[in-house]
């Protein structure tokens, strides 16, 4: 298997399985001296951690984080760190059924079809547990933004919709989020997923949801013109994660139904010739593949987990027709989750970013224009 690896000069390596003794990743390009611990880098997983509601999969896993390199008295060395997470509740014998089945709309299939072996335990490779060290090299991400950018910055997500149901964004408010399990910013809509979650998750069957993501205090001029576009690296950086089918950045796709004059986002003078006044941000803080200085947004769609245990019609390795049902501890919906990993990618998106910008244009001062 390649590509395991993600970033240019701030990146990482990921490695492990679903039920393997641990997982764990590989961060390099960290600048040095930067106060780092495991206790800095707990609460950003805690936040993906299963377990912690009917909403998500019981699985229990306690998801601590150790540091195995590039740590030297509470400071980043600037060589390589290793983070390493162990699995602790892995219940393999869950999946014994379906060793020899495709989960229709799963991995499964693909991987027999490329690889000829697969790990059928939890997924294997292809499970989101992988993304756990996905939100820890996000996490030394992070920290190195706020210390880059200062207080302005910030990097936070929310769930918009579940099923067919969407929040009202009149009642958007971001501190809602913490106070139900689904990183709703609409606290009636909360209410409202609850209800809907516990009807699909008894009938055995999944739900999907839309992400937004949204990260301020940005300074323009990160990103390419051409390749190496901001929004390209953070659709491709979205597109990664389990489930999702669909990325969109600021007005995305609705913009394709209305005309120049509503989708252009005006200026006007601001304090200064490098801080213009935007009226609006259609452009999701992205223009030509550099971001502008508004806040950045993205949007992400997560498709229904297909683990199930609603029968599904699919077939066996020996190309025999058979009902499938997926047994164990699943999400009923994984986009809930996956809102610490998109916050994650997006942070580690931006810093690779900020340093790339730095390593062309940091040499020689820049004229004002």
């Amino acid at each position: 298997m390649t590509d395991n690896s993600f970033g240019k000069l701030f990146s990482f390596t990921s490695f492990g399985e679903s039920h393997g003794v641990a997982i764990g990743c590989v961060v390099d390009g960290v600048p040095p001296n930067l106060p780092l611990s495991e206790a800095m880098i707990q609460p950003y997983l805690d936040r993906r951690r299963p377990g912690t509601s009917k909403f998500v999969t019981q699985r229990q896993e306690d998801d601590a984080v150790e540091i195995l390199s590039g740590v030297f008295e509470g400071k980043t060395t600037g060589t390589p760190i290793g983070l390493l997470i162990r699995n602790k509740d892995q219940r393999s014998k869950d999946y014994g059924d379906i060793a020899r089945q495709f989960r229709p709309g799963h991995a499964d299939y693909t991987y027999q079809a490329k690889y000829g072996i697969r790990d059928h335990r939890g997924g294997g490779r292809s499970s989101a547990r992988e993304t756990a060290v996905r939100v820890a090299a996000g996490a030394i991400a992070d920290l190195v933004l706020k210390q880059a950018l200062g207080a302005d910055y910030r990097v936070r997500g929310m769930v918009t919709q579940i099923g067919p149901h969407a929040i009202n964004r009149d009642n958007i408010d971001w501190d809602e989020r913490t106070k139900n399990p689904f990183f709703c910013a609409d606290a009636a809509a909360a209410d409202k997923w609850a209800d809907y979650l516990d009807a699909v998750r008894k009938s055995g069957s999944s739900a999907g949801a839309v992400l937004e993501i949204v990260a301020d205090g940005i300074p323009a001029g990160l990103g390419q013109p051409v390749y190496g576009k901001l929004d390209s690296e953070l659709a491709s950086a979205m597109m990664s994660i389990n489930a999702a089918k669909g990325v969109e950045i600021g007005g995305g796709f609705a913009l394709s139904a209305i005309e120049g004059h509503l989708a252009s986002d005006q200026m006007r003078a601001g304090n200064s010739p490098e801080k213009p006044q935007f009226i609006g941000n259609q452009s999701g803080g992205i223009l030509g593949g550099i971001s502008s200085g508004q806040p950045i947004i993205v949007r992400v769609a997560i498709k229904p987990t297909s683990s199930i245990l609603t029968p599904r019609q699919s077939i066996d390795r020996d190309g025999k027709n058979v009902d499938v049902v997926t047994k164990g501890r699943h999400d009923p919906c994984v986009g809930i989750r996956g809102v610490p990993v998109a916050e994650a990618m997006m942070s580690l998106v931006l810093v690779d970013m900020l340093m790339r910008h730095h390593a062309q244009t940091g040499i020689l001062s820049q004229p004002k224009s």
